[in-house]
């Protein structure tokens, strides 16, 4: 066969593909892989403007939130003033002297009513009912709950009076534990000695009235008649010496 047949006969299979099919195969990849970048690249943008708008959506709801929390907290801390009003005639009756008790409302994410450092006023998820809260030793405990202002006033009286009958005995184990009542014992046992032996001895006459003058002239005329006698011993004495010795 001569060359000419050769070259026109297609190429069989395991031969060396054609320089032509190799640029259109090369193209075709570059075509695929530009179009897969600019596909990655328009997903990339979707998903940056969809989390922006993801973002301003959540800042505009957080900001509709934030106002509602707003007027909810304002709500709870006009309640709790209208208790702390209805307790103003039950802390005026306290001793002026306790200072156990400074009521006023906290301004804050969970505005409370402090009756004391340890008992105090919130309002429930309702925000409506109030919750008489106590911290103790042993935790947190709820005195009472209760939608009613006066219910919560009586609550809160009840506690006062409690915490009032606690001071009392405090004081009074202190004063003892130190003392104080065996030295008030002494000293009232001593002022009733003084007052027993006060009323043993004679009453003095009143200052500046007549007894007094009547009792100095008295002691005058005393100690002159004392110096008058001592002098009229004196000189009979002398007299009774020299009468010796002129008789000698």
């Amino acid at each position: 066969m001569d060359e000419s047949k050769r070259d026109s006969q297609p190429a069989t299979t395991g031969d060396a593909p054609a320089p032509t099919a190799l640029v259109a195969d090369r193209r075709a990849a570059r075509e695929r892989i530009g179009s897969g970048q600019r596909a990655l690249a328009e997903t990339k943008e979707t998903r940056v403007a969809n989390l922006t708008g993801a973002m301003r959506r959540a800042r505009l709801a957080n900001a509709e939130r934030s106002g509602v929390l707003a007027d909810l907290r304002d709500a709870e801390i006009a309640r709790l003033e209208i208790l702390r009003d209805h307790l103003d005639p039950v802390l005026a009756q306290a001793p002026k002297d306790c200072d156990l008790f400074d009521v006023g409302v906290s301004h804050g994410d969970r505005p409370r009513l402090f009756i004391d450092h340890v008992g105090f006023v919130e309002m429930g998820r309702d925000r409506r009912t109030y919750r008489f809260l106590q911290d103790t030793r042993h935790g947190r405990i709820t005195i009472g709950e209760s939608e009613n202002v006066a219910t919560v006033v009586d609550a809160i009286t009840e506690y006062i009076a409690h915490r009032l009958i606690e001071r009392e005995k405090a004081l009074a184990f202190d004063f003892a534990g130190q003392g104080g009542a065996r030295a008030f014992a002494g000293e009232a046992a001593k002022k009733k000695r003084i007052a027993a032996s006060s009323a043993s001895l004679p009453a003095l006459p009143r200052p500046g009235g007549l007894g007094e003058k009547l009792y100095r002239a008295i002691l005058f005329l005393a100690q002159g008649a004392g110096a008058a006698a001592f002098f009229f011993l004196l000189w009979l004495l002398a007299a009774d010496l020299l009468g010796r010795d002129w008789v000698r």
